[in-house]
């Protein structure tokens, strides 16, 4: 390893995607992989120990997720570079970890042909957007946001539960569940709770 390299930490809780990322980066003589992380908790305490250039962070993992992760990566260093790696497209899932303090996303598909670039651009300072993440963003940048109390109706109308059902598990009148799920249509542009779902799902705002 030489000062000129760029230091790469990389968390995902799938093994084959570790060794995919590492076989990618042994090809690039500008870049070393100095640590992995199968969780979000083992990527903050690999990120205190190694100082990674940029972080490459999958959003669904165990104990701590991705995003979360980022948070409390971007408390230690607020330049840290994170770059989300994931297999999910939703605006709100990209929303979120861009909150959170990330400058890139990349879909898992797309390592093989985008990784290096991608780590490129956000160590010399760039985002870096894939042009169907941003259209699905700049889609809905505009919409009305679910509630949380919103987003936890739909998860339990998404179990195939009842209204009767989802008002006695959120302590909540039948006519109150009526009223969210009105809101719930209307701020997703959605004709029945089955397309409700189905948009939620897509755009990352219910877990698949």
């Amino acid at each position: 390893m030489n000062s000129s390299q760029i230091r790469i930490l990389c968390a995902d809780d799938h093994p084959l995607i570790l060794d995919g990322v590492a076989r990618l980066l042994e090809r690039e003589p500008d870049m070393v992989l100095v640590a992995e992380a199968s969780d979000g908790l083992e990527a903050v305490r690999a990120f205190q120990e190694h100082k990674p250039d940029v972080v490459l962070m999958d959003l669904q993992m165990p104990r701590l997720n991705g995003t979360d992760a980022i948070c409390r990566i971007r408390e230690i260093s607020p330049r840290a570079r994170c770059v989300v790696l994931t297999t999910y497209s939703g605006d709100v899932q990209a929303s979120r970890a861009f909150k959170a303090g990330a400058v890139g996303y990349l879909l898992k598909t797309m390592l093989r042909k985008e990784l290096t670039r991608t780590i490129r651009d956000v160590h010399s300072g760039h985002r870096h957007v894939p042009a169907e993440i941003a259209c699905e963003m700049t889609k809905y940048y505009a919409a009305d946001e679910l509630s949380p109390r919103e987003v936890e109706v739909l998860k339990t109308i998404a179990a195939g539960r009842s209204n009767k059902i989802v008002a006695d598990r959120l302590q909540i009148s039948q006519d109150t569940v009526k009223g969210h799920m009105r809101s719930i249509l209307a701020k997703l542009n959605a004709n029945d709770r089955l397309d409700a779902v189905l948009i939620a799902m897509r755009r990352g705002i219910l877990d698949g």
